[in-house]
């Protein structure tokens, strides 16, 4: 009883450790990237986090699908995929290109954007 008790208090606190970005869990292997953020604030106008993992798509796509309140947007596939819900839009990709020099970057990105 008290191994269960522990396993519980345990799966409790990973929990509510597990970082939230306008009311979405972040994928928890992922990484802040602040600079790509401030680019896409800075020109799109979007109240946005972005995170990079090296897990791919399908991983960080299965991840999301299993979040409540988020619905898959359709057509989506090994290179991205996109969700709604809470009142913003992720959207996962791999291949990706930074905005502000051109580059193509082959880990995945991760947006988490205010609606």
């Amino acid at each position: 009883m008290k191994k269960l008790m522990v396993a519980a208090l345990a799966f409790c606190a990973m929990q509510a450790l597990a970082e939230q970005k306008h009311g979405v869990e972040v994928y928890p292997a992922a990484k802040a990237d602040a600079e790509t953020a401030k680019m896409i604030k800075d020109t799109m106008k979007f109240d946005a986090s972005t995170y990079r993992t090296t897990d791919s798509v399908t991983k960080v796509t299965e991840f999301y699908r299993k979040q409540p309140g988020l619905k898959e947007n359709p057509g989506g596939d090994s290179k991205g995929s996109g969700f709604m819900g809470k009142g913003v839009m992720v959207t996962v990709q791999n291949p990706w290109a930074d905005m502000k020099t051109g580059k193509m970057n082959n880990d995945t990105l991760i947006s988490i954007v205010k609606q």
